[in-house]
């Protein structure tokens, strides 16, 4: 029995999805009788424990008192100062969709709000939509609304708005007009049925609460006295603007809190009362990287709860306040791979999307990358891919005698970095046996034979299985070049911290492939996110909303505002304990420049002590740094102030090994590792072969100073690390510091290689997606920014497709027609600096707003690659604001039409030309104007201009490290790797449907037929896609260019493959397209065709579907909204600078042969986002009234169709110019194999008439009005076409569902979460 004495332990724990780590820590570091508890044990083993936090604190009480504690008895306190847990509880219950029961009560009309989201669908190449279940289980519409007085737009603004009734100021400083009250007796009865239900727990979201609250404080305070348990206010839950997050947010809170409770109450159950009596501390770490007491741990702060403690240890045990090196933390477990950064500050993000949830609240910065030890191996189409899939920890992988799949730990094992003599043996029936490297080298032997029949070669087992080694360290390589490139850091210039069980293994190689030289993996690194929470600090935040300007004038407001923010985080720190010199708080603006949506968490720079409160400064030196320009003629505005209070609860001393490695240098104790200290030899495969005699040394024999140079393997209590040949391992006290050489790179040749196929696919398309990144993040208008409207792509020196980022499908295949005709056109006459610009029809454009912006890459004066980006602007001049009239019979109707425009020429930007194209030619064609909005024209083509640079950066690198013979070999060889799946999946069609020809036809609303027939070869797997037949050109907008249809074969082809397959131009290396001249397909050069690209394009991909059987239509439109209004000066009758807005509407998809169609989703050749509600309100005149499901508009069948949308917009302003622009308001989506048709869609005008009553007038599917105040537009989009009888089977389908399950979402997007929809979902 060991006496504590005075002292009483601190136990940190972190309870993650396979282990739970505990360490327990006696009296402080440094003293003599400090001493350390570690416990490890397995977080679900009901047989033997109930709680595995629970067992591991009895464990390590036992271990520090000597005294037995029973199970079955309340583990004491009263050695327990505090317990500190990291816990993945609310992920989990997330992940697995296993919250509490809850229900949602929110402004009427938008009931269906969380639904539809942003509109987007998850993965853009599946038929059969799959999006992830809202968490609440009911809805309540509450019959309140209020109203921003003035938009940034409005015209007609009300200068004193405090005169106004019922209007009121909102915490922001936006004045709000309250239209309706809640009647509080209609919500007691809404609420009285909800509890009848069953329901405990309840969120509420009304429109605008960020900044008004007062609506969700009365309904909350009612619910509450009523005996609803949990209520999660959205205004309380996170006070920001955008009502879809906020809205999620606060159901992720109503959902998981309760969750989070009932843990929390069975784990104090599990004590003596110490914890409910205080005299022991109970916190818990938050997803923001610090600590909380129990009493205010919620759900939704709780997602990151467990990786945060993570990122927390490794910044203060790696990151030197002397050395400044930024770190990149790379935590490798089981199923996943957290990657994060730290450079002296946390960073934070405050939207994320979390297991298909979207969640505003402050974050770590934490990426969750799909590749881990459980991420299983595949070889599929001629190529080694690694994950998403994960083998998990049941059955985990084959090496685990579960009969599991092959995964990245069998890799491991196989190649000697896993060593099963120094693994725990926990394996087999009885849990005693070793790792199995038997089936491990049986299943490797089959793959290996499958992969030499396939590519004719003869490869050995080692180079196979370090073949698939190679792809997973790329494969994590590409998320960590976006985190740091894309924030404009250069990789290479960080320090590799390393931790979790996997980490070890594959340091070396990451770093490698990174360019870092330096590797640091502290002595706690397999348990470091139960260490961090030792190390980190408790914090209470508070944040309130802004609509102010930043200048002289709002600062002392702020500062006030500031002020009582701090003085109540201080008074709730004050409250749990912490003494005044113990609490800090740090300051934050959340900024952007006017008309951006970019905003920067900015942190008060108390650095500068002369000007403390020059946030504009800091928010521009932050601003350059990103994106590398800033913007010096803008206003800078004010979104949010958060203030962070930090209660500091443990002081300790530098843990990082920079001192000490250089005292250790300077009294010349660092000496290479003495041979009595290894403890075996082993045989391990490196890159430059297998080595027989590998030394393995265990760390505990390893004094301070020891050099260890690879090849080498290290072993720890719990991790393996491997030190590769030409690096080397310099232990310390705490730290393990690796060197990593350059080592000697095995020479790539021009010859196919399948691991290097992989590697260059994952490296051509990171390409593509930094451009878009770039791109995404330096734009300035919501198209680009907000609705990802845009592509971006790598070509060969022939103009052929090598790489395009799936965005927006339309633009799929397109771009290269329009670098093909650039080639052509300049032939030699293109020069280092040149940048072009183009949008013509053409030349290989789709409609004149998506501008294409092409740049050559040069290498020794040849041309030996493009980048070109496409992007739609705003507005480019034509005869409405938008430029997307539904009623051009012209080109030039629809604006700018510029065929080839050097915008750059010898490195210089020509602004004169640019207005010449832009403004002047567009306002000499009668009834026309030149662009509206020429200013952010200009930063759009710039941040185009900046994406294509950033793409040729890479590209030269790319070719610097393999040879430029290298880099355009393997753009071939992905190219006939495309080309290959192609001809297969042609082969497999013409097998099933027995050679015979398919055939489809459908109409557009005015008639014209689009026909298609394919012919197919099924011997060498080519195809005709013929569409003799087809209508003529039409009179009208919905002509598409060639390079559209194009665009739309080699979206459904990838459809139909299913499988992840490089978009390029190898895709349509089989097909030979035949389209009739002068035919809606092939217009003339000088035909409207804004429609085509939009509504036309559609209609193709449902034919092309139709001929192969696939599925049913979806809804064939993208629903173009657009309105506006110029700014005319009467004394002059010139037009000025006015303002537009355009989006695309939702639909529902068509069903399939074994799955039910999307309701409110995007499908097909589009994905944009959808501007939320509030947003739009803040920016615009107008007022959104409904935005929901159109209910039954889907098709029915053994499969329904989903359904179509509703969305009701009132304009606040007399004088706006009102465009709609749809198709599938005649001809309704098509059912298939005995499935019912979806519903057309329709258009209303709802006239307000000056007695107060309402027309009701239908605007047909293509028109153009100027509405007056009061005016309403509502449309109703198509739903998708059911599949099979409704009474019976459907036929066995040709091509059976593809898609993502739960299981395979991201955990933590982190500022990742939108390069993921980038690389994935647009």
């Amino acid at each position: 029995m060991t006496n504590l004495g005075n002292k009483k332990l601190t136990i940190c724990i972190d309870r993650g999805g396979t282990f739970t780590d505990c360490i327990g820590f006696l009296g402080k570091a440094g003293e003599e009788d400090y001493q350390e508890f570690v416990v490890k044990l397995l977080s679900e083993d009901p047989a033997n424990y109930a709680d595995a936090p629970t067992e591991g604190i009895r464990r390590i009480v036992e271990q520090a008192t000597g005294i037995k504690h029973p199970r079955n008895e309340p583990v004491p306190t009263d050695n327990i100062e505090s317990v500190r847990m990291g816990t993945t509880v609310a992920t989990n219950a997330l992940l697995e969709r296993k919250g509490e029961r809850c229900a949602l009560l929110i402004t009427k009309g938008f009931k269906d709000l969380l639904v539809i989201g942003n509109q987007s669908r998850p993965k853009i190449f599946d038929l059969s939509i799959s999006k992830p279940d809202v968490l609440q289980q009911g809805v309540i519409e509450i019959d309140e609304r209020v109203m921003l007085v003035n938009s940034l737009a409005s015209v007609d603004r009300v200068e004193e708005p405090h005169k106004l009734e019922d209007a009121m100021e909102g915490i922001s400083g936006e004045w709000v007009k309250i239209l309706r009250e809640p009647d509080m007796s209609v919500v007691k009865q809404q609420l009285q049925k909800l509890l009848d239900d069953g329901y405990r727990s309840i969120a509420v979201c009304l429109m605008h609460s960020y900044t008004f609250p007062g609506h969700e404080q009365a309904i909350g305070d009612l619910a509450k006295k009523m005996g609803f348990s949990h209520v999660s206010l959205s205004s309380e839950v996170m006070p920001m603007i955008k009502i879809v997050p906020r809205g999620t947010s606060a159901t992720a809170d109503a959902y998981l809190t309760p969750c989070i409770q009932n843990y929390i109450k069975g784990f104090v159950s599990g004590f003596d009362d110490g914890f409910e009596k205080g005299t022991s501390t109970l916190q818990f770490m938050q997803s923001d990287g610090g600590l909380v007491p129990v009493n205010n741990f919620s759900g939704f702060r709780a997602i990151l709860s467990g990786p945060a403690g993570g990122v927390v240890g490794y910044a203060l045990t790696t990151y030197d306040e002397k050395d400044k090196t930024p770190v990149i933390g790379f935590d490798m477990g089981g199923t996943s791979t957290d990657v994060s950064r730290f450079d002296g500050h946390y960073e934070h993000v405050f939207e994320t999307t979390t297991a298909g949830v979207t969640i505003q609240a402050p974050q770590l910065d934490i990426n969750t990358v799909a590749a881990g030890g459980g991420s299983m191996l595949f070889f599929k189409n001629g190529m080694f891919v690694v994950g998403p899939e994960s083998a998990g920890a049941h059955p985990g992988p084959a090496c685990y005698r579960k009969g599991g799949p092959l995964a990245v730990s069998d890799a491991n094992l196989f190649l000697g970095r896993l060593l099963p003599d120094y693994f725990p043996k926990i394996f087999g029936p009885n849990e005693d046996e070793p790792l199995d490297i038997e089936i491990v080298r049986q299943k490797f032997s089959q793959l290996a034979n499958e992969i030499n029949k396939h590519t004719g070669e003869s490869k050995s087992l080692d180079e196979i299985v370090y073949g698939y080694i190679k792809v997973a360290n790329e494969t994590m390589c590409r998320p960590i070049r976006a985190l740091t490139e894309a924030k404009g850091h250069d990789t290479s210039n960080h320090v590799l911290a390393v931790f979790g069980g996997a980490g070890g293994q594959h340091a070396c190689g990451i770093a490698r492939n990174l360019g870092i030289s330096k590797i640091v993996l502290y002595r706690h690194s397999s348990i470091l996110s139960a260490f961090g929470l030792a190390l980190a600090d408790v914090v209470h935040e508070l944040q309130e909303p802004s609509a102010e300007t930043l200048t002289a004038t709002s600062i002392p407001g702020l500062r006030e505002r500031i002020e009582n923010l701090s003085a109540r985080c201080r008074e709730e720190l004050s409250s749990q304990g912490f003494a005044e010199d113990n609490i800090e708080t740090e300051v934050y603006l959340n900024l952007r420049y006017e008309g951006t949506d970019c905003a920067l968490m900015t942190l008060q720079p108390t650095h500068n002590q002369d000007d403390p409160w020059n946030f504009e400064a800091e928010f521009v030196k932050l601003y350059e740094q990103e994106f590398s320009f800033s913007f010096p003629d803008r206003a800078i505005n004010v979104d949010d102030i958060r203030v962070r209070g930090i209660g500091k609860t443990m002081k300790h001393d530098n843990l990082t090994a920079y001192q000490e490695i250089a005292d250790l240098e300077s009294q010349g104790k660092v000496k290479p590792v003495d041979d009595a200290a290894r403890d075996s030899f082993t045989s391990v495969y490196f890159e430059s072969g297998r080595d027989d005699k590998v030394p393995v040394f265990q760390l505990t024999n390893l004094a301070p100073g020891s050099l260890v140079s690879g090849p080498a393997i290290i072993i720890d209590k719990t991790a393996t690390i491997v030190v590769e040949p030409f690096c080397t391992a310099l232990i310390t006290s705490q730290h393990i510091t690796i060197t990593v050489g350059k080592g000697e790179k095995k020479k790539v040749t021009t010859e196919m290689e399948p691991i290097q196929l992989s590697i260059f696919s994952h490296r051509f398309m990171s390409i593509a997606e930094q451009m878009g990144r770039t791109l995404q993040k330096t734009a300035i208008s919501t198209n680009i920014k907000e609705r990802l409207d845009f592509s971006c792509a790598l070509f060969g020196a022939d103009g052929g497709l090598v790489a395009n980022a799936p965005h927006i499908p339309v633009h799929l295949g397109a771009l290269s027609h329009a670098v093909t005709y650039q080639m052509n056109y300049y032939k030699s006459n293109l020069h280092e600096g040149d940048v072009i610009m183009t949008n013509h029809p053409a030349a290989g454009g789709s409609h004149l707003p998506d501008i294409t912006i092409i740049t050559p890459v040069f290498n020794e004066g040849e041309i030996v690659f493009f980048v070109a980006s496409r992007g739609h602007h705003a507005d480019i001049g034509g005869i409405s604001p938008g430029s997307m009239p539904p009623h051009s019979k012209e080109l030039y109707e629809e604006g700018a039409a510029i065929k080839s425009f050097k915008i750059v020429s010898g490195g210089k930007f020509d602004m004169e030309g640019l207005e010449k194209y832009l403004c002047e030619i567009p306002a000499s064609f009668p009834g026309c104007s030149g662009t509206r909005s020429l200013r952010d024209n200009i930063s759009d083509l710039k941040a185009q201009i900046a994406a294509n640079h950033k793409g040729i950066t890479l590209v030269k690198s790319l070719i610097q490290e393999y040879s430029l013979e290298v880099v355009q070999a393997y753009m071939m060889h992905i190219r006939r790797n495309a080309e290959l799946a192609v001809r297969n999946l042609l082969k497999q069609v013409a097998l099933d449907r027995k050679g015979e020809d398919l055939v489809a036809v459908d109409y557009m609303d005015d008639g014209t037929p689009i026909c298609l027939r394919v012919l197919i070869n099924d011997k060498d797997g080519t195809a005709t896609f013929d569409f003799e037949g087809t209508g003529a050109e039409v009179y009208g907008n919905t002509n598409t260019p060639q390079s559209v249809c194009h665009s739309a074969i080699i979206y459904c082809i990838r459809c139909l493959v299913g499988q992840d397959i490089p978009l390029n131009s190898g895709c349509l290396e089989p097909i030979d397209i035949r389209i009739p001249a002068r035919s809606i397909l092939s217009p003339s050069e000088d035909s409207a065709v804004v429609g085509g690209n939009v509504l036309t394009s559609q209609r193709i991909v449902d034919v092309v579907l139709k001929a192969f059987n696939a599925c049913a239509a979806s809804q064939g439109c993208c629903n173009n909204l657009t309105f506006g209004k110029e700014n005319t000066k009467e004394e002059t009758g010139k037009t000025g600078p006015g303002w537009g807005y355009y989006e695309t509407i939702a639909g529902g998809s068509g069903a399939g042969p074994d799955w039910n169609g999307q309701s409110g989703v995007h499908t097909h050749m589009t994905n944009t986002r959808i501007t939320d509600p509030e947003i739009l309100e803040r920016r615009y005149p107008v007022l959104l009234r409904e935005f929901s499901i159109r209910q039954g508009s889907g098709g029915n069948g053994l499969f329904h169709g989903g359904d179509g949308v509703v969305r009701d917009i009132e304009f606040l302003e007399n004088g706006i110019q009102v465009s709609i622009l749809s198709e599938r308001r005649v001809f309704r989506p098509y059912g298939l194999m005995g499935g019912q048709d979806g519903q057309s869609g329709i258009n209303y005008w709802v006239r307000k008439n000056e007695d107060g009553t309402e027309r009701l007038v239908n605007l047909s599917s293509k028109n153009s009005a100027l509405f007056s105040k009061g005016d309403r537009i509502i449309i109703e989009t198509p739903g998708g076409g059911g599949y099979g009888h409704a009474d019976g089977n459907a036929n066995k389908p040709l091509f059976a569902k593809v898609t993502q399950g739960l299981n395979n979402l991201v955990k933590a997007g982190g500022s990742l979460g939108l390069h993921k929809a980038l690389s994935e979902s647009n």
